[in-house]
């Protein structure tokens, strides 16, 4: 599938430029993981990308067919639905009602089905969020650090997780975070944003990562310094 483009975009609050002439592809096929400081402009991006907001001056094309899908930190499941119900509210219409088995046996959710959000995990609701969004066949995924309000072992087994479905559904995700280590696991392509640039990009080969290999940790001491 093409790749989605954005061409000299420049995205304005008021006099706080945000995003400056920036352009950049984003491959539906890989894991793009955007870093950089607080007020950067990573989360507008992610908006501008979503459709959610417009650009000032710039176009993004977006290939046509091309499925979008979004999550947040939060994983925003509707209280009053079990978790099935959350997930199938992502199916596109005609679906079988067997499809949502399909999508909570993916994320390790069928023994929970049936449960409110309310007696979900934190880890438990961002599954089910990962599952609404899937069953919507995006073909390529924004992620606003979808796991940084989860308990250390919570966040790395969705990590590996990510980082599977990732590699064996070819589909895309371009990921926010602070947080070096999980762009090490997770990422195909690392970029740093600064003051609305991209000032920094390095590719990772592909496969299961050990970030205390030599590589990694050459990987993590550049991208500290640049973030510096």
């Amino acid at each position: 599938m093409d790749a989605l483009k954005l061409d000299h975009i420049t995205k304005t609050y008021g006099p706080r430029v945000v995003l400056r002439d920036l352009s950049l592809t984003l491959s539906p096929q890989e894991c793009t993981v955007i870093l950089g400081k607080s007020g950067c402009g990573k989360t507008t991006l992610l908006r501008l990308l979503a459709g959610l907001e417009q650009p000032d001056t710039g176009t993004i094309s977006r290939p046509a067919g091309l499925k979008l899908g979004m999550m947040f930190q939060e994983a925003r499941l509707f209280p009053w639905l079990t978790c099935r119900e959350n997930i199938a509210l992502g199916l596109p219409p005609g679906s079988i009602p067997q499809e949502v088995d399909h999508w909570l046996s993916l994320v390790q959710l069928t023994e929970a089905a049936d449960q409110y959000p309310a007696q979900l995990s934190g880890g438990m609701q961002q599954r089910a969020s990962l599952a609404r969004t899937l069953a919507m066949h995006s073909g390529l995924i924004l992620m606003d650090e979808p796991f940084a309000a989860l308990d250390y072992f919570t966040r790395a087994q969705l990590q590996q997780e990510l980082r599977t479905m990732v590699e064996q559904m070819s589909m895309g995700v371009v990921l926010v975070t602070h947080n070096v280590d999980e762009a090490l696991t997770l990422g195909d392509r690392l970029l740093i944003l600064r003051e609305g640039t991209m000032v920094w990009e390095e590719r990772l080969p592909p496969g299961k990562r050990d970030l205390l290999s030599p590589s990694l940790i050459a990987v993590k001491k550049r991208l500290l310094k640049e973030l510096a």
